[in-house]
């Protein structure tokens, strides 16, 4: 699932995106799931989850989901899957299912997170600007050494993924984008490594 909605017209990195006073950004609160997949299904046209799903990866980890808002007025969300080292190859290989993943490719909560996945972004108006917000949630101990991967199915949605650092990249996956951490760059004149056989051991290069 991807739902996206609003524009960025300023180019930041993610990770440097400003902190809007204006927008509160918190984990999501179960009472608040069934507005968040209500709004994925007017926004987005072809959503298939919905609130029962929402919820079960929910109370798999109360972090995965982000609700950004202002004087009590739910502006968006934001949904990831935090992936661990098994989901991240799978997500790369394009074998992992997307619209239901199977939990054990999912970080426990004390398991290193090795990539995360964007799974959702919603927001109407002024609520884009929690995105600032969302990315310091990211850089938690937990989170920080994972990099970033989204697939946006929208042109807003795509136009966010350029605007905030995003790239796509060579994978299995269909139209996968990532956003490299700054801290896990490589100096400018080392090249990367090709994606040359479809194995786990080039999975990540």
């Amino acid at each position: 699932m991807t739902m996206e909605r609003g524009s960025l017209t300023a180019r930041h990195d993610f990770d440097a995106l400003p902190l809007s006073p204006d927008v509160d950004v918190h984990c999501a609160q179960f009472d608040e799931i069934a507005a968040l997949a209500d709004m994925a299904h007017r926004l987005v046209p072809g959503v298939r989850i919905g609130e029962r799903e929402l919820a079960r990866y929910f109370t798999f980890d109360p972090q995965c989901i982000l609700t950004f808002g202002r004087d009590r007025r739910l502006l968006g969300g934001m949904a990831f899957l935090y992936l661990n080292d098994r989901g991240h190859d799978a997500l790369l290989l394009d074998e992992i299912c997307l619209t239901e993943p199977d939990t054990r490719l999912l970080a426990s909560g004390n398991q290193e997170v090795s990539a995360i996945y964007i799974w959702a972004i919603a927001a109407i108006g002024r609520g884009i600007a929690g995105l600032g917000k969302a990315a310091a949630h990211l850089r938690q101990p937990r989170f920080r050494s994972a990099d970033c991967f989204a697939q946006p199915s929208t042109a807003a949605g795509r136009d966010i993924m350029k605007a905030t650092g995003f790239e796509p990249i060579a994978s299995f996956q269909p139209d996968l984008w990532r956003y490299e951490r700054p801290w896990n760059r490589r100096p400018p004149r080392m090249p990367a490594p090709i994606l040359a056989a479809r194995s786990f051991a080039d999975a990540r290069h």
